[in-house]
């Protein structure tokens, strides 16, 4: 059943149950749970034990050869129960950023920002632009953009009335597209560390690694024109299907999410503001998380590189969890030296730290979900049975990008991960280029970035889908069903784009045809929901 059609049963069914019963645990939970039996050959103790032995490995650092309950909790004693760092670094930073939330809202940071911002940001679109262009200027890493974009612009959205669906949109909308073109970025040292090792293998010349990625920027399609279509929803409000709904209730009720699915989980409404707030009290925590996290990415890329230090072997080096746990404690420091400058307020700073501790508990628990649901999606094979598709295929190599740029939005929503798709298809894509026309290389696997951004926008186990509702203050179910119909416009338009691409062999009219569909598809949007 492994590396089968099979393989597509877990991550689709818990799409399903997402969207039907809008509980998100239960549903990742059920992927998980007949994943795990599938993979045992559905032995319920095997399964159990290999749900049991993800877990384990998702906190602590061990190896065993045979997973079972016995083996993997004597793993663990025996190595001292070593931390997974990255995973635990990351879970660390959710709960120091809750923290640093916390006391910005009890130092009255958070509403003297929104008062401030409401004198000059008077309306609503101006307050969804301000969020776009943030989301495009913090482009060093998804996580961070995500998280602090959405936990920056919520104050002011909040004040104009804007849901808290439609800021999450606008938050992922800008996390992954630019990372993923911008090569001083985690994203991109990842990436350009790829193209060298395919051009490396397959004797590419004509290209340096860095040049090549500058090269792609223009055929990623998807990421350009998700793009541009989050620009112009922010403004022209071209808000139809779900968001209309939630965008709908929030300017006439001011309820800024759907109250059927009872409060966001991890709120800090609880959190009593000083009357004394300053603008700098949400301005520095910020500040010092943005300066701290960027410092340390760059102090750790320096440590992990053999010598030659440039921009990018600094940035293919950098430990990003860890350096986001840096920054984190930073910002955290800032945030509690002005909260201790502060009169006493209603909420100790104690209480603060603990409620924004228990903020993100919500968020953890869904990544926790999820990463099991990804690992058992791993070891089924489903990353490999849709790229032993492309391998498979034999049609015209007019065709290979927009077939690789949907097998590789198939793969990333599957498997919730983007990096993943990129270290499973981009080999694959230089492989099937250095066979068929080595011409082809740029574009096939610009269509395998492109397409793992549009899967990773659509599925409800990706880590930036989920840390965006976080960022933003959403229920997660609101942010994947309201953002999934833009998402599925900007790869449609895409598709049309490679086709053109494919039978043209120019980038230029691709992308010509990319910004006139995407004008008529503003166009048509604006349309209906002006009568809607």
């Amino acid at each position: 059943m492994e590396a089968s059609i099979f393989s597509l049963v877990p991550p689709i069914l818990a799409l399903i149950m997402v969207i039907l019963t809008r509980r998100v645990l239960l549903s990742l939970g059920t992927g998980a749970i007949i994943g795990a039996l599938m993979v045992n050959d559905f032995n319920p103790v095997a399964a159990a034990a290999n749900i049991y032995g993800i877990v384990m490995g998702i906190i602590f650092d061990f190896e065993v050869e045979v997973v079972t309950f016995g083996t993997v909790t004597s793993a663990i004693f025996a190595e001292g129960f070593a931390i997974n760092t990255w995973e635990f670094f990351i879970v660390l930073f959710l709960l120091l950023l809750g923290m640093m939330a916390a006391l910005i809202t009890r130092s009255g940071g958070s509403r003297a920002f929104g008062e401030w911002a409401m004198k000059r940001v008077k309306t609503r679109v101006g307050a969804q632009l301000l969020t776009v262009v943030l989301g495009l200027i913090i482009f060093i890493d998804d996580y961070f953009n995500s998280l602090t974009v959405g936990n920056v612009s919520r104050p002011l959205t909040d004040r104009h009335r804007i849901s808290r669906a439609k800021l999450a949109y606008l938050v992922d909308s800008t996390a992954a597209p630019m990372c993923v073109i911008a090569p001083i970025s985690s994203w991109g040292a990842y990436i350009i560390a790829i193209i060298a090792g395919i051009f490396a293998t397959h004797q590419v010349t004509q290209y340096e690694a860095l040049q090549a990625f500058l090269l792609m920027v223009p055929m990623n399609i998807y990421a350009l024109v998700a793009i541009g279509l989050v620009l112009a929803v922010a403004w022209f409000n071209l808000d139809f299907g779900a968001m209309k709904t939630h965008e709908t209730r929030a300017l006439k009720t001011g309820e800024l999410f759907n109250t059927k699915l009872g409060p966001i989980p991890g709120s800090q409404d609880d959190v009593q503001a000083s009357e004394k707030g300053k603008v700098g009290d949400l301005i520095w925590p910020i500040v010092a998380l943005i300066v701290g996290t960027v410092f340390f990415m760059i102090t750790t890329g320096i440590e992990g590189t053999d010598g030659d230090v440039t921009i990018l072997t600094i940035f293919e080096n950098t430990d990003v969890a860890a350096a986001l746990v840096y920054g984190g404690l930073f910002g955290l420091a800032i945030a509690l030296i002005l909260n201790v400058m502060k009169p006493k307020s209603g909420t100790t700073m104690g209480s603060a730290l603990i409620i924004g501790m228990k903020s993100m508990l919500p968020a953890i628990y869904i990544l926790f979900f999820a990463w099991t649901l990804i690992s058992i999606i791993d070891a089924l094979g489903t990353g490999t049975y849709l790229a032993s598709l492309v391998e498979q295929s034999n049609l015209n190599p007019m065709f290979l990008p927009v077939i690789l740029f949907v097998i590789a939005g198939f793969t990333a929503f599957s498997t919730g991960t983007s990096w993943g798709t990129f270290g499973l298809l981009l080999p694959i894509a230089g492989e099937m280029a250095a066979v068929i026309d080595i011409t082809l290389i740029l574009p096939m696997m610009a269509a395998v970035l492109a397409g793992s951004i549009f899967g990773d926008h659509c599925s409800p186990i990706s880590d930036t889908t989920i840390l965006s509702s976080t960022g933003a203050g959403s229920h997660h179910i609101d942010h994947v069903v309201t953002q999934l119909p833009y998402a599925l416009i900007a790869a449609g338009i895409t598709v049309i784009s490679y086709i053109v691409m494919g039978f043209t062999a120019s980038v230029i009219l691709s992308l010509l045809v990319a910004f006139a569909l995407l004008v008529l598809t503003v166009i048509v949007l604006k349309k209906l929901s002006v009568e809607a």
